[in-house]
Protein backbone atom coordinates (compact mmCIF):
# COMPACT_ATOMS: atom_id res chain seq x y z
CA UNK A 1 0.00 0.00 0.00
CA UNK A 2 1.13 3.26 -1.34
CA UNK A 3 0.59 5.64 1.78
CA UNK A 4 2.97 8.48 1.65
CA UNK A 5 1.53 11.81 2.08
CA UNK A 6 1.31 13.77 -1.02
CA UNK A 7 -0.20 17.46 -0.88
CA UNK A 8 -1.40 20.25 -3.50
CA UNK A 9 -1.03 24.13 -3.24
CA UNK A 10 -3.37 26.31 -5.13
CA UNK A 11 -4.76 29.85 -5.13
CA UNK A 12 -6.01 32.83 -6.97
CA UNK A 13 -8.56 34.99 -7.51
CA UNK A 14 -12.04 33.70 -5.88
CA UNK A 15 -13.85 32.94 -9.23
CA UNK A 16 -15.27 29.78 -10.30
CA UNK A 17 -12.31 28.80 -12.51
CA UNK A 18 -10.56 28.19 -9.01
CA UNK A 19 -13.08 25.65 -8.21
CA UNK A 20 -11.98 23.64 -11.32
CA UNK A 21 -8.34 24.06 -10.44
CA UNK A 22 -9.27 22.43 -6.95
CA UNK A 23 -11.28 19.54 -8.33
CA UNK A 24 -8.55 19.04 -11.27
CA UNK A 25 -5.58 18.86 -8.22
CA UNK A 26 -7.93 16.38 -6.61
CA UNK A 27 -8.27 13.98 -9.55
CA UNK A 28 -4.55 14.28 -9.71
CA UNK A 29 -3.75 13.41 -6.01
CA UNK A 30 -6.28 10.30 -6.25
CA UNK A 31 -3.87 9.24 -9.20
CA UNK A 32 -1.50 8.78 -6.67
CA UNK A 33 -3.01 7.59 -3.81
CA UNK A 34 -4.59 3.90 -4.49
CA UNK A 35 -4.93 3.36 -0.81
CA UNK A 36 -7.63 6.08 -0.55
CA UNK A 37 -11.58 4.02 -0.88
CA UNK A 38 -13.59 5.31 -3.29
CA UNK A 39 -16.13 6.34 -0.64
CA UNK A 40 -13.65 8.30 0.92
CA UNK A 41 -12.89 9.89 -2.18
CA UNK A 42 -16.30 10.82 -3.57
CA UNK A 43 -17.04 12.04 0.20
CA UNK A 44 -13.96 14.37 0.61
CA UNK A 45 -13.94 15.12 -3.43
CA UNK A 46 -17.69 16.46 -2.28
CA UNK A 47 -16.92 18.07 0.98
CA UNK A 48 -14.25 20.14 -0.60
CA UNK A 49 -15.81 21.07 -3.71
CA UNK A 50 -19.40 22.42 -1.85
CA UNK A 51 -17.12 24.52 0.39
CA UNK A 52 -14.84 25.54 -2.00
CA UNK A 53 -18.04 26.40 -4.28
CA UNK A 54 -19.77 28.73 -0.82
CA UNK A 55 -17.02 30.29 -0.65
CA UNK A 56 -15.90 31.88 -4.41
CA UNK A 57 -20.60 32.16 -4.14
CA UNK A 58 -20.28 34.31 -1.12
CA UNK A 59 -17.61 36.70 -2.33
CA UNK A 60 -18.78 39.91 -3.40
CA UNK A 61 -15.82 40.97 -4.97
CA UNK A 62 -13.75 38.11 -6.29
CA UNK A 63 -11.47 40.10 -8.13
CA UNK A 64 -9.98 41.45 -4.37
CA UNK A 65 -10.47 37.81 -2.83
CA UNK A 66 -7.80 35.70 -2.99
CA UNK A 67 -8.52 31.87 -1.99
CA UNK A 68 -5.85 29.22 -1.15
CA UNK A 69 -6.46 25.37 -0.99
CA UNK A 70 -4.14 23.22 0.59
CA UNK A 71 -4.75 19.77 0.42
CA UNK A 72 -2.60 16.79 1.83
CA UNK A 73 -3.64 13.08 1.55
CA UNK A 74 -2.03 10.93 3.58
CA UNK A 75 -1.89 7.56 5.16
CA UNK A 76 -4.67 8.12 7.73
CA UNK A 77 -6.98 10.69 6.45
CA UNK A 78 -7.63 13.68 3.49
CA UNK A 79 -7.51 17.21 4.99
CA UNK A 80 -8.22 19.95 3.45
CA UNK A 81 -7.18 23.95 4.68
CA UNK A 82 -9.27 26.66 2.26
CA UNK A 83 -8.32 30.22 3.22
CA UNK A 84 -9.61 33.50 1.63
CA UNK A 85 -9.41 37.31 2.44
CA UNK A 86 -13.09 37.92 2.11
CA UNK A 87 -14.66 39.61 5.32
CA UNK A 88 -15.15 37.04 8.05
CA UNK A 89 -18.17 35.03 7.32
CA UNK A 90 -21.11 34.32 9.87
CA UNK A 91 -21.98 30.76 9.99
CA UNK A 92 -25.80 29.88 11.69
CA UNK A 93 -24.14 25.80 12.88
CA UNK A 94 -27.39 25.57 14.73
CA UNK A 95 -29.06 26.46 11.53
CA UNK A 96 -27.30 23.74 9.06
CA UNK A 97 -29.48 20.94 7.85
CA UNK A 98 -30.62 19.91 4.48
CA UNK A 99 -33.51 22.06 2.76
CA UNK A 100 -36.71 20.35 1.76
CA UNK A 101 -36.16 18.51 -1.27
CA UNK A 102 -37.81 21.27 -3.29
CA UNK A 103 -35.17 23.69 -2.59
CA UNK A 104 -32.21 25.03 -5.07
CA UNK A 105 -29.86 25.63 -2.38
CA UNK A 106 -28.54 25.39 1.30
CA UNK A 107 -27.12 21.73 0.59
CA UNK A 108 -23.21 22.77 1.03
CA UNK A 109 -22.68 22.77 4.41
CA UNK A 110 -25.04 19.67 5.63
CA UNK A 111 -23.33 17.37 3.16
CA UNK A 112 -20.04 18.55 3.95
CA UNK A 113 -20.59 18.02 7.80
CA UNK A 114 -22.31 14.31 6.20
CA UNK A 115 -19.21 13.70 4.42
CA UNK A 116 -16.40 14.80 7.32
CA UNK A 117 -15.01 13.94 10.72
CA UNK A 118 -14.16 17.65 10.89
CA UNK A 119 -15.11 21.07 9.01
CA UNK A 120 -14.09 23.64 11.22
CA UNK A 121 -14.65 27.56 9.98
CA UNK A 122 -12.75 30.26 11.75
CA UNK A 123 -13.14 34.69 10.69
CA UNK A 124 -10.77 37.44 11.66
CA UNK A 125 -10.20 40.60 10.02
CA UNK A 126 -7.92 38.78 7.40
CA UNK A 127 -10.23 36.35 6.40
CA UNK A 128 -11.84 32.88 6.31
CA UNK A 129 -10.13 29.56 7.28
CA UNK A 130 -11.99 26.48 6.67
CA UNK A 131 -10.43 22.81 8.01
CA UNK A 132 -11.63 19.46 6.29
CA UNK A 133 -10.72 16.53 7.79
CA UNK A 134 -11.86 12.79 6.50
CA UNK A 135 -10.60 10.08 8.38
CA UNK A 136 -9.82 6.87 5.79
CA UNK A 137 -11.26 3.60 6.07
CA UNK A 138 -14.57 4.48 7.40
CA UNK A 139 -16.71 2.37 5.52
CA UNK A 140 -14.94 -0.68 5.87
Amino acid sequence: MDAEPRAVHIDGPAGLELVDHVLDALDGLWADAAHVADQDRTLFTLAVSEVVTNMVQHTENPDEVTLTVDIRVSANDLVATLTDTAPPAEIDWDGVEMPDADSESGRGLALSTAALDELRHYSDTRGNTWRLRRKLGQGE
